[in-house]
């Protein structure tokens, strides 16, 4: 598993970067209005520009953290990863893609 993201959080929504061999965008982690139970938590995006959806989620060690999908034309394929508390304090998050 590879870093491939830094985030802080910022009242309800997470500002960051995602840098992967294609990509490397300055993003936002914004809240959305669900519109069904199956919709995303999160929107994510570069700019106006959308590419990626999250949904919260809890570990089996009882830990909150974000299943993220990221989408671009550049990307062969999707990008599934997970946005988790870097630290105790909270206030820092790393996405850790996995394959």
């Amino acid at each position: 598993m590879a870093t491939i993201g830094t985030f802080t959080k910022s009242g309800t929504d997470f500002v960051g970067s995602v840098k992967t061999l294609t990509l490397n965008v300055k993003a936002k982690i914004q809240a959305a209005d669900k519109d069904s139970e199956r919709a995303p938590d999160y929107r994510i995006f570069a700019g106006p520009t959308e590419f990626g959806a999250a949904w919260k989620k809890t570990s089996k060690a009882d830990r909150d953290y974000l299943s993220v999908k990221i989408d671009d034309p550049s990307l062969p394929a999707p990008i599934f990863a997970s946005l988790v508390e870097a630290d105790d304090s909270g206030d820092s998050f790393n996405l850790i893609w996995s394959r």
